[in-house]
C-alpha cells in the first residue's frame, strides 16, 4: 500500500550523482604550493607541454585536464594500453614497481621500451617534481595517420 502517495515503479526510479574521476584530486587545483608538482608531458611531435599538477593526481587525468592526447580508453580501470606513455631520465626509478596487471598490459603495448609504463598507474608525489612524460608514437587504438582522438 501507498498511503495516497504516488511512487513510480521501482525499475523506474534513478538516482544520481555528480561524477568523479578516480579521486578528488583529479579535478581539483592545489590548496597550497606543498601540493603542487610541476610536470612536463612531451606529445608525439616533440612538443613539451608544462603542467601544474599536485600531490596524488594520476597522469592519465591530468593529461586530460590539460588537453594532452593521452587516451585512456578503459577510463583508468587498467584495461587497456591507451595511455601508454616513456618515463624519462631517473624519474622511472623513482616510481613504485609496477603491478603484475600492469606489466601484462604493457606487454601488449606498441613501441614498448624498458622506461614505459601506463599513465593511469603513475600518481604524482612530490619527489616526482620535473618529472618529464613522452608519449609514443601511437597506442593501440590510435590512428597512425594523423588523426588526433579527444579522451572520452
Amino acid at each position: 500500500m501507498n498511503n495516497g502517495f504516488w511512487r513510480p515503479p521501482l525499475y523506474r526510479r534513478i538516482h544520481l550523482s555528480v561524477a568523479k574521476f578516480s579521486g578528488e584530486y583529479e579535478m581539483q587545483d592545489p590548496k597550497s604550493e606543498d601540493e603542487v608538482v610541476n610536470i612536463v608531458y612531451i606529445d608525439k611531435d616533440g612538443k613539451e607541454i608544462k603542467v601544474r599538477g599536485k600531490v596524488g593526481d594520476n597522469a592519465l587525468y591530468l593529461a586530460h585536464r590539460y588537453d594532452i592526447e593521452m587516451e585512456g580508453a578503459c577510463e583508468a580501470s587498467l584495461a587497456c594500453t591507451t595511455c601508454h606513455c616513456y618515463v624519462l631520465d631517473d624519474y622511472f626509478d623513482k616510481l613504485p614497481d609496477p603491478e603484475e596487471k600492469e606489466e601484462d598490459l604493457l606487454d601488449m603495448a606498441p613501441f614498448l621500451k624498458e622506461n614505459s609504463r601506463l599513465g593511469c598507474q603513475i600518481k604524482l608525489t612530490k619527489e616526482l617534481e620535473g618529472m618529464k612524460l613522452q608519449l609514443p608514437k601511437a597506442t593501440r587504438n590510435f590512428y597512425v595517420d594523423g588523426h588526433k582522438p579527444k579522451p572520452h
